[in-house]
């Protein structure tokens, strides 16, 4: 028997669409095939590949937006606010560090690119929850990304997987704040996809090939099966999971090796 999700009426908020391999685009295709509505942001650096996506959904709306910049948030959270009223979903795909502390040893990170990493890609989740907040519909749902190197010292992650491991904290704080509301908020831990934030990471194509070696699926995870984990996350087959981290990765993560 098969189940078809129907989203009809929903409104979402994605951050993190950068160009078309971008975890947060599939993501946003997949809830726009089911009948969501689309509030999208994007970077300015990133805008000659974000924007023609955009125009890819049905009746979106999109803005300028950085998540260190508060007079952009203003102006972005005020956009949806006129235009959607209320919201059903917040998707969180954001991360950044500097290249040269994603290598060499983790010790030799400085205070502040330890401060950047984590607050682009572990405190502006808390500051988009509380933003979004106000507008988020009882039953909704918040998903963000996050990786293995979280939990694991993975060679070339370093002062991410310390940001992601903040995060996933937060995704399970931020689930007791909300509960009462029965606003879900979980995280997919997916395996490695080749996006622009992957780019910053040394050997990653090794890093493909040995989750092909390991992974008891013998192979790698694509973006829209990450997007089919959303889906998921975001209907009501979902409804009794929160503050969870979910792996999305062939089974990899099991491995002992």
């Amino acid at each position: 028997m098969s189940v078809t999700i129907d989203l009809k009426g929903k409104k979402a908020i994605v951050f993190g669409i950068a160009n078309d391999k971008s975890i947060a685009w599939h993501i946003a295709k997949k809830l726009d095939e089911a009948g969501c509505r689309i509030a999208a942001s994007f970077q300015a650096r990133t805008e000659q590949w974000s924007v023609p996506l955009f125009k890819e959904l049905h009746n979106p709306i999109y803005a300028q937006c950085d998540v260190v910049d508060d007079a952009l948030l203003d102006s972005f959270f005020k956009k949806v606010k006129d235009e959607f009223g209320e919201v059903d979903f917040l998707i969180h795909s954001i991360a950044f560090a500097k290249r040269e502390h994603l290598q060499g040893k983790f010790m030799n990170v400085d205070r502040r690119g330890y401060q950047v990493a984590h607050e682009v890609s572990a405190y502006s989740l808390i500051e988009l929850t509380r933003r979004a907040a106000p507008m988020l519909k009882n039953n909704g749902s918040i998903i963000a990304m996050t990786y293995l190197g979280s939990e694991k010292a993975v060679p070339g992650y370093n002062i991410m997987g310390v940001a992601k491991a903040a995060l996933e904290s937060c995704v399970r704080y931020l689930s007791c704040d909300l509960g009462e509301k029965q606003i879900r908020v979980n995280a997919i831990s997916a395996g490695p996809i080749a996006t622009l934030a992957a780019s910053g990471i040394a050997n990653f194509g090794e890093m493909l090939l040995n989750y092909v070696s390991k992974a008891p699926l013998k192979r790698n995870i694509t973006a829209d099966e990450v997007a089919d984990c959303a889906l998921f996350l975001c209907s009501d087959l979902s409804k009794a999971i929160t503050g969870q981290v979910i792996f999305v990765d062939a089974g990899y993560s099991i491995m002992g090796i």
